[in-house]
């Protein structure tokens, strides 16, 4: 009897860590507040108004996936290097990010339905020529924000690269404005934003990497808060919301998700 009692209070601390972890979405309304981490610094998709205010299509998603879940939104500002490692401490629930996906990212993360779709690509001004392959941009630096999805895919598809890793997006545009590196990586909207806001540079897209989808990611091992999140995207993409926000953010009606 007491092998059995032994074994039985052994299965059960056992199993405590996958309890906790399907009861994730109980929690969350339980606690009735969704935590959910996102950028500001990457117009379109998460920056400040005027009044210093986080706006953009991830916070307005993360609003309306609260509303959804019925729960307060609380959201955590965050950066494209330590967006992950916040969801991992579990100081968020959810990561509403501009996050691409990658073999690495998904060792990590569990990814949701896509919500959103771009085009990363290197971008400069006039002085440097469209090319058809990356070697053919030489030694020039690319100012790319460390850890993100343009600095994953370049380094994987160019290695041999000349790339100024810098903590954030706001600080690669920066350092590609003020002269430090002749192009940057970044995707479609960023760029296209930044050049409407800086005519006089000329941007124009110099290399395409590839298409980029974003996602929604969670810590794996919560099944009913992924299955929460897609039949959230599901819905909204088919009664038109998640459409009309992509429209009111992207100016594109992203049918090719």
């Amino acid at each position: 009897m007491k092998k059995l009692c032994k074994t039985l209070a052994l299965l059960a601390f056992c199993s405590l860590p996958l309890l906790a972890k399907a009861s994730s979405l109980d929690d969350i309304k339980s606690r009735g507040v969704l935590r959910v981490a996102t950028t500001v610094d990457a117009a379109p998709w998460g920056f400040t108004d005027s009044n210093g205010k986080p706006t953009g299509l991830d916070v307005d998603i993360a609003q309306k996936l609260a509303d959804n879940l019925g729960v307060k939104l609380q959201l955590q500002q965050v950066t494209g290097a330590n967006r992950i490692p916040y969801l991992m401490s579990r100081k968020v629930d959810v990561l509403i990010a501009a996050l691409g996906s990658s073999p690495e990212r998904a060792k990590l993360v569990t990814f949701s339905e896509p919500y959103a779709a771009v085009y990363l690509g290197v971008y400069g001004g006039s002085s440097v020529q469209k090319v058809a392959k990356l070697d053919e941009l030489g030694n020039r630096t690319i100012a790319v924000p460390k850890g993100s999805t343009p600095d994953l895919t370049l380094s994987e598809l160019y290695p041999q690269g000349n790339y100024l890793r810098l903590e954030d997006t706001a600080s690669a545009i920066s350092a590609f404005l003020s002269g430090q590196a002749p192009l940057f990586a970044e995707n479609n909207l960023i760029a296209q934003k930044v050049g409407q806001e800086n005519p006089d540079k000329q941007i124009a897209l110099k290399f395409l990497l590839r298409k980029s989808p974003a996602y929604i990611a969670i810590r794996p091992g919560q099944p009913e808060l992924m299955a929460a999140i897609n039949q959230f995207i599901e819905k909204s993409s088919k009664d038109g919301e998640l459409p009309a926000l992509r429209q009111k953010w992207f100016n594109d009606a992203q049918n090719d998700l």
